[in-house]
């Protein structure tokens, strides 16, 4: 995935904007509730802190976190928290992760997911005192093995061709 004879051309915002409202429309499906179906949105947002994160940073983790607060009718302010903290953290590390190959990238994300879920639980359960159980978790260790192919997908309109073409200007 991260091929050192690939060269990135710059990501386009448009892109990213796309990127992002295509997650939030997939946490939209209503099959978001069921247990084990990632955070598409936490994932591509971790992902573009990380590769992006002069585009995409703590403001733009809290805006789309208000934006899931009031889709899931939750408390103002959990997933905006939840998202906030996880920018911060990818851009924290966003050096040292892109050093690492796709595989082992996955593992430093993982801790990221897995505590975002957890701020988001303690809220949960300081709020209204409901434990959603243990397969709760179930959701970042899914998002962890989808890493590589999200990365794969958000990469693919920067990569140029190996071989150079000659009717290309890149």
């Amino acid at each position: 995935m991260n091929n050192p004879l690939y060269i990135l051309l710059p990501v386009s915002s448009l892109f990213i904007f796309l990127s992002l409202a295509f997650a939030f429309m997939l946490n939209m499906l209503p099959f978001g509730t069921m247990a084990g179906v990632p955070d598409f949105l936490a994932l591509v947002l971790v992902f573009w802190s990380i590769h992006e994160p002069r585009k995409v940073g703590i403001g733009m983790a809290f805006f789309m976190g208000l934006l899931m607060d009031v889709h899931d009718a939750t408390l103002l302010g959990q997933n905006a928290l939840a998202y906030t903290l996880l920018s911060y953290l990818a851009i924290m590390i966003h050096r040292r992760v892109l050093w690492f190959p796709v595989m082992t990238q996955a593992l430093h994300i993982f801790p990221l997911l897995l505590l975002t879920q957890t701020i988001q639980l303690l809220v949960r359960v300081f709020v209204s005192g409901k434990f959603p159980g243990w397969w709760f978790f179930l959701e970042s260790f899914v998002a962890t093995a989808l890493w590589p192919l999200a990365s794969w997908i958000l990469l693919a309109p920067q990569r140029r061709a190996i071989n150079r073409d000659d009717t290309r200007p890149i």
